[in-house]
């Protein structure tokens, strides 16, 4: 499985951006998907997930009504739709992929075996 993360960039607080996660290599049907991200000395931090087959989402608090995941299965491609950013979002975003949903674990990054190469996003203030 090769992902292949895109779409970061520089955006004013308040701004809009998109960020996508192109995969390739198996199906996806039972995958677990989802976005992480990383600051500078920090540990990955668990941004949204969803499950490839049902379209269930699920999100951080921190980013829940501002950002939205999503995924075109004719793509084999995810998204993150980011609005109403804020300086605290700038970050290099990751995603990541497991081959089986899990129930409870999907905001652990432990839990995933497959991962993009990140992209930055960077908020000004």
């Amino acid at each position: 499985v090769q992902l292949q993360a895109s779409g970061g960039g520089l955006v004013q607080a308040g701004g809009s951006l998109r960020v996508f996660c192109a995969a390739s290599g198996d199906t996806f049907h039972n995958y677990a998907m989802g976005w992480f991200r990383q600051t500078p000395g920090e540990e990955r931090e668990f941004v949204a997930a969803i499950r490839w087959g049902t379209g269930s989402t699920y999100y951080a608090d921190s980013v829940k009504g501002r950002f939205t995941i999503s995924r075109d299965r004719a793509k084999n491609t995810m998204y993150l739709q980011m609005n109403s950013l804020k300086p605290d979002d700038t970050a290099v975003y990751y995603c990541a992929a497991r081959a089986r949903w899990i129930v409870s674990g999907y905001t652990y990054p432990d839990n995933y075996a497959y991962w993009g190469q990140g992209t930055q996003v960077t908020v000004s203030s």
